[in-house]
């Protein structure tokens, strides 16, 4: 099997686990845990509480008046393609596992626009009064294959000494 087979099965194995842990997550915030209306917060730690947060735009919940949940899987897919492309050309360890840690949560977050037209955010990390925004497991994914991607651009060299 060549290197890039095994670096895009890898790849295409990362993608599989973080979406199977990205919706076991959700599926445990919404039919396990239970977070009561009158107490929308579960606090966990000084710093972290659990909040259930339907986002229906992108980051941060920009574009979420427009709720264009189609146009965003639509968009998503596209990405996701290219994404793919990218994973079967690659070469490198460290860019197969940012892709497929990018596209793992890109599509848990496209299943829950499919189900619910809006994507499950509960996690709320804060420093006193100060929150950042809610997010998931597969939010955390596409931020962590991002820095890996921008790791390896930073670090690595496709060029070889003369």
């Amino acid at each position: 099997m060549s290197v890039n087979k095994k670096l895009t099965a890898l790849g295409l194995a990362i993608m599989c686990l973080i979406i199977a842990l990205d919706q076991l997550s959700k599926w445990l915030i919404l039919a396990k845990i239970v977070i009561p209306p009158e107490h929308s917060v579960i606090e966990i730690a000084p710093f972290f509480n659990i909040v259930l947060v339907w986002n229906y735009g992108i980051s941060f919940g920009l574009f979420a008046a427009d709720r264009q949940p189609l146009l965003l899987v639509v968009m998503s897919a596209v990405i996701l393609f290219i994404l793919l492309l990218w994973l079967m050309k690659n070469t490198s360890l460290l860019t197969a596992c940012a892709v497929g840690s990018i596209m793992g949560g890109a599509i848990g977050n496209v299943l829950d626009r499919l189900r619910f037209e809006a994507v499950v955010d509960f996690l709320d990390f804060h420093i006193g009064p100060h929150h950042w925004p809610a997010f998931n497991i597969a939010d955390s994914c596409i931020f962590i294959g991002v820095v890996l991607l921008c790791s390896s651009g930073m670090f690595t060299s496709d060029h070889k000494p003369s």
